[in-house]
């Protein structure tokens, strides 16, 4: 099982590459470098928080562990 802090890690560390990601696509959509940074911020946090609590969830999770 993962520790809190690995989980945390891997959870900031997802998040800065997706949410790259999404501030590049974003700022080709819009054109507009504002409202890229405006949804990769809500992105961010809203990811961020998701996915900590499915990492969470799937580490007492049995099925597929030897």
């Amino acid at each position: 099982m993962d520790t809190n802090a690995r989980s945390l890690t891997k959870t900031i560390t997802w998040r800065l590459t997706g949410s790259g990601a999404t501030f590049g696509i974003s700022w080709l959509v819009s054109g507009d470098i504002a409202v890229a940074g405006s949804i990769a911020v809500i992105q961010i946090v809203a990811n961020t928080v998701l996915y900590y609590v499915h990492e969470r969830i799937w580490n007492t999770v049995k099925w597929g562990r030897s």
